[in-house]
């Protein structure tokens, strides 16, 4: 049995979503942009992965933010 998503993991993929869909990209736009596969986009939507400092920088330069406003609440 998986354990429930973090609130920071829910934060992030808020963000995510809401920054891809601003810019406006696909799922697969934005993996294309930070060089990760679409299905792992959509599960960090989801909240279902623990990102690395890596992979919150690679999503944060193709956003065009910082990294720290992946991880601020709205």
């Amino acid at each position: 049995m998986k354990a429930p998503a973090s609130l920071l993991r829910k934060i992030v993929a808020a963000n995510v979503r809401r920054l891809r869909t601003a810019l406006p990209l696909s799922q697969e736009g934005l993996a294309a942009e930070a060089g990760l596969h679409r299905t792992y986009i959509g599960a960090i939507e989801r909240a279902e992965r623990n990102l690395s400092l890596d992979n919150i920088e690679r999503l944060a330069v193709a956003l065009k933010v910082t990294p720290a406003s992946l991880l601020q609440p709205e």
